[in-house]
């Protein structure tokens, strides 16, 4: 049981590495030669996988761009529910997005930020994907705060206001000036008037 338990998670570990690679390579070439020119077959080329492969990870080119982005926000959903039970909500907040910020590539985020902000289509899978993160947060919000999802806005209005306080930090420490606030310091600041207790 414990080798088929190991097994089991050294393929999951090697789908998220292929799929962190094709998102990485994806917003690379988006980045080289401008969304509208990178196609799908470019980015399984340049992964050296099969078409096939690449669909079996990601719907479009605009998703692969985006899918690092969408894992981060896993991430911090995870680390949300990890959080301990009794600690603020603003609190959690902070902690849970600071992990999914842990590993942040400067370059990469700010070339990233800019295409999102540039690209129509890119817009759209990126709200896309902060709809269904939303919905995974509130589900967790939910649980901490005991409130009934049918009943009570207030888990889904916090993890929509928790999306939104990352999207604004992330668009203004892209345009902001070198020797600024770091990203993290900017993240703490946003989140700082999130998570008052109902």
């Amino acid at each position: 049981m414990d080798m088929t338990t190991e097994k089991s998670g050294l393929r999951e570990r090697k789908k998220d590495e292929t799929r962190r690679t094709l998102s990485e390579i994806a917003l690379n070439l988006a980045i080289e030669r401008g969304v509208g020119q990178v196609r799908v077959e470019d980015i399984a080329a340049a992964a050296n996988v099969s078409l096939r492969t690449f669909n079996n990870y990601f719907p479009s080119k605009e998703a692969a761009i985006i899918g690092n982005a969408y894992q981060r926000s896993e991430t911090i959903a995870v680390a949300l529910a990890d959080r301990p039970p009794g600690e603020a909500l603003k609190d959690s907040f902070r902690a849970a997005v600071l992990t999914g910020f842990s590993e942040t590539a400067d370059r990469q985020w700010l070339a990233r930020t800019i295409l999102l902000r540039d690209d129509p289509a890119l817009i759209g899978a990126q709200r896309k994907a902060e709809i269904e993160i939303e919905r995974n947060l509130a589900k967790v919000i939910a649980e901490r705060a005991k409130k009934d999802l049918t009943q009570d806005i207030y888990p889904t209005l916090m993890a929509a206001m928790l999306i939104a306080a990352v999207r604004a930090a992330v668009f203004f420490w892209a345009s902001s000036s070198p020797g600024g606030p770091t990203l993290h310091e900017i993240l703490d600041e946003a989140i700082s008037g999130l998570g008052h207790e109902h």
